[in-house]
C-alpha cells in the first residue's frame, strides 16, 4: 500500500469517526434535537474580545522571555561583530516594546470599560 491510499484511509477514518461517534461535545437537548456546547465559552462579542486579549497576553508573556533569550544570544555570539550585536539588541528592544503594548491594550480596555460604567 502506498504513502498516498495510507494517508487518504487515515484521513478517512478519522472523519468517519468523529462523524458517526460524535466527539462528545454535543448533547440531546429537549424537543429531541442535537446540542452543541459553544467553544468559545463566551456570549457577547465583549466576551470574546476579552477571551481573545487574555489568550495574547498569556502567549506575550511566555515569549517574552524566550525572545529576550534569543536577543542574548545573539549578542553572546556575536564575536564582537557590530551587526549582530545590534540585531540581539534590536530583539531585546522589540520584545519589551511588544509586551509592553500588549498590557497597555488590556490596560485600555480596563480602563474603557471604567469610564463606560461596565
Amino acid at each position: 500500500m502506498g504513502k498516498k491510499v495510507f494517508l487518504k484511509i487515515s484521513i478517512l477514518l478519522f472523519f468517519f469517526t468523529f462523524l458517526f461517534l460524535g466527539s462528545g461535545a454535543s448533547a440531546v437537548c429537549p424537543g429531541g434535537t442535537i446540542c452543541i456546547d459553544n467553544p468559545l465559552e463566551a456570549d457577547t462579542i465583549e466576551e470574546l474580545i476579552e477571551n481573545i486579549i487574555d489568550f495574547i497576553v498569556v502567549i506575550a508573556i511566555a515569549l517574552a522571555p524566550l525572545m529576550a533569550l534569543v536577543g542574548a544570544f545573539y549578542i553572546l555570539t556575536s564575536g564582537g561583530e557590530p551587526k549582530r550585536v545590534q540585531t540581539g539588541k534590536d530583539i531585546i528592544l522589540y520584545t519589551f516594546v511588544g509586551l509592553l503594548i500588549v498590557f497597555l491594550a488590556k490596560g485600555i480596555i480596563n480602563a474603557i470599560r471604567f469610564v463606560l460604567g461596565g
